[in-house]
């Protein structure tokens, strides 16, 4: 799943090095923190969130085939 974040979120930005995915595992859900470059974030946020919700959902209905609820979190 991480490595599904940092492909979206590498393929909207400008400067794809900075973008960062840390994920932090429990027992039945996990949390992804995206973090991108200063100039990038609005296009990762989109106007009035829409983009970050699109991102949360493809994951979402990604991490349907392991079993686990996925959080994505930008930080």
């Amino acid at each position: 799943m991480k490595e599904l974040l940092e492909f979206i979120a590498k393929s909207m930005v400008e400067n794809p090095d900075a973008v960062k995915v840390n994920e932090k595992n429990g027992e039945h859900s996990c949390t992804l923190e995206l973090s991108v470059g200063e100039g990038d974030m609005g296009k990762v946020i989109g106007k009035q969130g829409r983009i970050a919700k699109a991102i949360r959902t493809v994951v979402s209905a990604a991490a349907v085939r392991e079993n686990k609820k996925y959080y994505v979190e930008i930080v």
